[in-house]
């Protein structure tokens, strides 16, 4: 049947996976290539690490201010198309990415990247959820998300080790081949939208609903904790490269790059804060798992490597879990507006990794890793608070008639 909706199993479901794996691989690889080269950075354009942080910092904010107009575009001119242009232009500005002239022209093009990038996560769900059969709905978005995932760990991986062989020059160029690859495979593979319906930007529909939303009594602490959240890790990783070429570890890229392998902790942390939100509710479970994040950020204190690790991979794991219960109650209490809802906390967790990614530099530079530390541990017992008070808000607030 022509209208029939993609079911697990058919050559078209199988075909829609591949893309949407392989395009949100590609797109967080080139997002987060930079960031185990920011003390690089720091050496060739004579930067402190708040301003070299800027490579990172400058993609994430683009993304995060691309999101909602992304989205409208989505609604008006289509899922399908809005994706395939987003991945085929993040490529061609990685791709140029190699070849900067100074600073100033790589901060540029990291923010039209971030720019580029919006289109795949602010129309990626409203496309499965259109032209997946309910049935298999999860499983192709838990396979997208995964894609995302990995491609930010390898994404970081890839780039430390080419870094480390040859430059990090050739490291951006081969990230943005890797995009290129990625696009020709989306551009062939994926499906046209089927059940897509064009929908009329009414921005002050939108402008209403978010007032709305920012009244509820709980949306607002999440959207808090989401901004804290993604802000404070990537604070700890972008500085933790700085603290590890130093002495007495004095660690090469390639082994700074094997630590972003403790990404793969992600995937078991979601997996097991899923559980234990349907056992005991994620009001019940997400300042726990904060607090598992302050304790591996307590940790990276000591001084042997080993003990670095551990606290790093504590950190990453309460991050994870944290994230997945943040943005799933998100949806829970606005489940009317769930896609702005979740675009509002992503502008948020987006627009975090910016602005405490890059203020974090300037506790790195002033106290070292205990001020960075100071400043991270700081923002985590917010976020409990906030998570604190977001537990004590009524569940569901009835949505205002139109």
């Amino acid at each position: 049947m022509p209208n029939q909706r993609l079911v697990a199993g058919s050559p078209a479901f199988r075909h829609v996976n591949v893309a949407m794996f392989f395009g949100g691989f590609a797109s967080f690889a080139m997002l987060y290539g930079t960031q185990p080269l920011l003390p690089l950075l720091s050496a060739e354009f004579s930067l402190d690490p708040a301003a070299a942080s800027l490579a990172v910092s400058a993609g994430t904010a683009g993304l995060a201010l691309a999101l909602i107009p992304a989205s409208l575009l989505s609604d008006r001119y289509g899922r399908e198309r809005l994706m395939k242009l987003s991945i085929a232009a993040a490529a061609i500005v990685c791709t140029a990415s190699a070849f900067v002239a100074d600073f100033a022209q790589l901060l540029v093009l990291r923010a039209l990247l971030g720019v580029a990038i919006a289109g795949l996560p602010a129309a990626a769900m409203a496309y499965l959820a259109e032209e997946i059969a309910p049935g298999a709905q999860g499983r192709a978005m838990g396979l997208y998300i995964g894609g995302n995932a990995l491609g930010g760990m390898s994404g970081r991986f890839l780039a430390a080790l080419v870094t480390e062989e040859q430059s990090w020059r050739l490291a951006l160029g081969l990230l943005g081949v890797l995009g290129v690859v990625a696009a020709v495979l989306f551009w062939r593979r994926l499906p046209a939208s089927r059940h897509f319906h064009a929908r009329d930007v009414a921005l002050g529909r939108i402008l209403r609903d978010a007032r709305v939303m920012l009244a509820d009594p709980g949306l607002p602490w999440l959207f808090l904790i989401g901004f804290l959240l993604m802000g404070t890790f990537i604070a700890l990783y972008n500085y933790l490269a700085y603290r590890l070429i130093e002495a007495p570890y004095r660690l090469g890229q390639s082994a700074i790059g094997t630590i972003y392998l403790l990404y793969l902790l992600g995937s078991a942390a979601s997996a097991l804060a899923g559980r234990l939100a349907d056992r005991h509710g994620r009001r019940n479970v997400l300042w726990i798992m904060l607090g598992l994040l302050a304790a591996g950020l307590a940790i990276t204190l000591a001084a042997p490597l080993g003990a670095i690790v551990a606290g790093v991979a504590v950190s990453t794991f309460g991050f994870f879990a944290a994230h997945a219960l943040a943005s799933g109650w998100v949806s829970r209490r606005a489940p009317e507006r769930p896609a702005l809802a979740a675009a509002l906390y992503l502008f948020g967790y987006y627009l975090g990794a910016s602005v405490i990614g890059t203020a974090a530099g300037k506790a790195w530079s002033a106290g070292g890793w205990p001020g960075l530390i100071a400043l991270l541990g700081a923002c985590t017992l917010l976020m409990i608070v906030a998570a604190l008070r977001a537990r004590r808000a009524a569940i569901v607030r009835p949505a205002p008639a139109d």
